[in-house]
């Protein structure tokens, strides 16, 4: 048997660990910002150790302070540039699919893979609501590797037909690079 007495106060410390999908937004909006970006209670993975791979090569400076603490130097809304080799992915959608939005507005040319279940995954849907922005978005045969050539986008109004948080963020991150008023999802 178990007794609990009621306790007048509860004192300590918890600490929750990082979670996995805003950390990979979080490094990829740091990217892009003026400054520095301080990111604290990172969610490490290797999905997420991905995404600051690909901030690194795509010329954003990102430090670690601790395990779970993160300082990404950006390069401004349309600094990102070309690394001189496709952008490694890993095993991480969530990746692949936010930097397809947000390399559509970018200048220059981007290749984007990833392992070997990675590029088995169908990115088609994405591509094609990103192609009504503007964006020139190539697939392998509506998978990865994906090629996008930067271009101009044009604002627009989605529906999708499944709900999809990748998905949704990364058409509000060609939306913040789009001209022509709102882009709604």
């Amino acid at each position: 048997m178990v007794v609990i007495e009621p306790a007048a106060a509860v004192v300590g410390h918890i600490g929750v660990p990082g979670d996995k999908s805003i950390s990979h937004r979080a490094v990829l909006i740091g990217a892009i910002c003026e400054g520095e970006t301080r990111i604290e209670g990172f969610g490490r993975s290797a999905d997420t150790e991905s995404t600051v791979g690909a901030a690194r090569a795509l010329g954003a400076e990102v430090v670690d302070e601790d395990v779970d603490v993160l300082v990404v130097r950006g390069v401004g809304l349309h600094g990102l540039r070309p690394p001189a080799a496709p952008i490694d992915c890993g095993n991480a959608g969530t990746l692949l699919k936010l930097l397809m939005g947000l390399l559509a507005g970018q200048e220059g040319e981007f290749v984007l893979s990833g392992d070997e279940s990675l590029r088995g995954r169908p990115v088609e849907d994405l591509a094609d609501a990103l192609r009504l922005m503007g964006a020139r978005i190539e697939t392998t045969d509506g998978r990865p590797p994906v090629r996008i050539e930067g271009s101009e986008l044009q604002a627009a109004e989605h529906r999708l037909d499944r709900a999809s948080a990748q998905t949704k963020s990364a058409l509000l991150l060609a939306g913040m690079q789009a001209s022509g008023g709102r882009t709604v999802v």
